[in-house]
């Protein structure tokens, strides 16, 4: 679903929007918050950022590992997570109780972690999806997270295109996420017609199907994003 990695000034108003996923009674100001920005900012994104990149970080980047997570693993995606999206004041910081909650519901299907030099430094997770046909085979993409002082180096990329493959290779029938107008069409996501999910604006719903097919309806992601922490604070 969302994702605060690699775009930390647009990604916070989009947090925005994952509250409006599930507290309907603050959609109406979300809405036109996000449709302001939409009309008055969309057309700033510097796409250069994404389409160079200097030969240092081409280098770099060679030397990143994307693998699974493992259980010694957990503590460092923690970190990530809540690094990544501390700085964005609109986010209700709960993204790192989502992944948790994904994990003890064994819904993490995918969940692959960015390595540098022995280090965590991103980290990615795909989920299943409730389809309006009731058809299984897609996923929904996020949260994916980049320690600030990396982002912006390709490392969201390549976890986002890692987690695409794998989901090709399981057999998926497509992927779905809430995120930024413009970023995420360079992994082939579109706008689809006639799918989407309440409360979330049509420019920033984004689908890939796999086999060219693609649901008509409402979408809905994983009880888990309804996370917020209470329940492990209550054990």
């Amino acid at each position: 679903m969302t994702a605060a990695c690699e775009l930390n000034p647009w990604m916070a108003d989009l947090a925005r929007v994952k509250q409006a996923m599930f507290h309907p009674a603050d959609l109406r100001d979300k809405w036109r918050i996000l449709v302001y920005w939409l009309t008055n900012f969309r057309h700033s994104l510097p796409i250069c950022r994404f389409m160079k990149r200097s030969a240092f970080l081409k280098t770099m980047n060679q030397h990143i590992v994307i693998r699974d997570e493992t259980p010694e693993d957990v503590r460092a995606i923690t970190g990530v997570t809540v690094a990544a999206f501390a700085t964005l004041e609109i986010s209700q910081h709960t993204e790192q109780f989502i992944i948790e909650a994904l994990r003890a519901a064994g819904a993490l299907t995918i969940s692959l972690v960015a390595e540098l030099e022995g280090r965590v430094v991103g980290h990615i997770a795909f989920s299943p999806l409730n389809m309006p046909d009731g058809a299984g085979g897609w996923f929904g993409l996020g949260p994916v997270s980049v320690l600030p002082e990396y982002q912006r180096q390709g490392i969201g990329g390549a976890l986002i295109r890692e987690g695409l493959a794998r989901l090709q290779s399981l057999g998926a029938k497509g992927c779905c996420l809430v995120g930024h107008p413009e970023y995420y069409r360079q992994f082939g996501f579109v706008n689809p017609q006639g799918l989407g999910h309440e409360g979330v604006p049509p420019e920033v719903f984004f689908a890939l199907s796999f086999d060219g097919d693609v649901p008509q309806g409402m979408v809905k992601f994983h009880e888990a994003f309804m996370a917020d922490g209470s329940a492990t604070s209550n054990k």
